[in-house]
């Protein structure tokens, strides 16, 4: 008996891990997705005037905000859609900001990459590995970077953030590193198959906001 129950609790961590080795491959193909998405939005939106780029970043913003409230876009065939869709319409928002800078301060926008996938390894690693369970400080992280972002947007309709432009980005850059641990370790000891469109959504996200925190603290 004692030899049964031995081997079940094996076989149980073993099933544990293969399940969570594939919904991390998942999520990060879906991540990888919606950054091509991104980077097809930036090359659409290249020459678009500045106020259609505001207009597609508000549109973006609005969707993030709305899967927030609406389930179905979660999970699902839908949810992958409405991911993709978010992420062009962030890209091609972006598309004037990075096409210029990628011209005048290509350094800038390397520099900006580079420390963000270092962040993004670091982040995740720690969170993978972390005993202690972080699902408690995913919504309130959240709440931050969603406030911040939207003071971010409304800087552009109101003429910028002054002096306040890096605090913001230091907020956003550090709320969105320690989400990206949370998710990781959300993955590691929750994380179900039907998890893997919001993780996804959530870690691609706080790459973004990483990268443009980067960018404007790195950057002129």
């Amino acid at each position: 008996m004692q030899r049964m129950s031995y081997d079940t609790a094996y076989t149980g961590a073993e099933a544990r891990e293969r399940s969570t080795a594939r919904i991390l491959a998942q999520t990060m193909f879906l991540v990888a997705v919606a950054i091509g998405f991104l980077v097809a939005g930036t090359a659409i939106g290249r020459d678009i005037d500045e106020s259609t780029a505001r207009i597609f970043s508000f549109v973006g913003f609005g969707m993030l905000v709305v899967t927030w409230f609406v389930g179905a876009l979660r999970y699902g065939p839908v949810g992958i859609g409405w991911l993709c869709g978010l992420s062009l319409a962030i890209g091609i928002g972006l598309g004037p900001v990075i096409g210029y800078l990628a011209e005048v301060d290509p350094g800038a926008v390397t520099t900006a990459a580079g420390l963000t996938a270092l962040t993004v390894l670091g982040m995740a690693a720690v969170g993978f590995v972390l005993d202690k369970d972080t699902v408690g400080w995913m919504k309130p992280l959240s709440f931050v970077v969603l406030g911040a972002v939207a003071v971010s947007l409304g800087g552009l309709v109101f003429g910028g953030l002054g002096e306040l432009s890096p605090v913001i980005s230091l907020v956003i850059l550090v709320a969105s590193a320690l989400l990206i641990l949370v998710d990781f370790n959300y993955i590691r000891k929750h994380a179900t198959e039907d998890d893997v469109v919001w993780l996804a959504t959530g870690i691609f996200v706080s790459i973004v906001n990483i990268f443009l925190s980067l960018l404007n603290l790195t950057g002129d």
